[in-house]
Formats: C-alpha cells, structure tokens, sequence
C-alpha cells in the first residue's frame, strides 16, 4: 500500500498554490519567447504557433503543477523528519 505522508500532502497543496501563482508569469515569458522566435521564421511559423498555443499552455501548466507539487511534498516530508 502507498504511504504518504500528512506533512508532504501538505507541502504537495502548497506547492501546487505556488504553481498556480507561477503559472501566469511562466507561460507569459515561455509563450513570449516562442512566439518571437517563430516570427523571425516567417509567417507560416507564425500562424502554426498560434495554433499551437493552447497545447504549449497546457503542457507548461501540468510540468509547472508536477514540480512545484513534488518539490512541495518532498519539502514537507523532510521539514516533518
């Protein structure tokens, strides 16, 4: 059976707190980043970008969510010992 610990669930909702704060400056630099990248390729890069825009959005939110929730726990687990 899995054994989790009270204080690491504790630091895995505190990190995920802190991903949902992280998530807006991320994704703005990360989609910022890109974006300009793919205009300096010409205008079919850019159109395929901005297709593409909601799937990068959501692949940065579930890697932010993952850390920022496994750092937590893993905080938490050691702060607790």
């Amino acid at each position: 059976m899995l054994d989790l610990s009270f204080a690491g669930l504790l630091g895995a909702v505190a990190g995920t707190i802190v991903a949902a704060l992280v998530y807006g400056p991320l994704a703005g630099f990360v989609a910022r980043s890109l974006r300009t990248r793919a205009v300096a390729r010409g205008a079919e890069d850019a159109n395929t970008f901005e297709q593409e825009i909601p799937l990068l959005l959501r692949v940065v939110l579930a890697v932010d969510i993952i850390v920022f929730a496994g750092i937590g726990y893993w905080l938490g687990v050691t702060v607790a010992d």
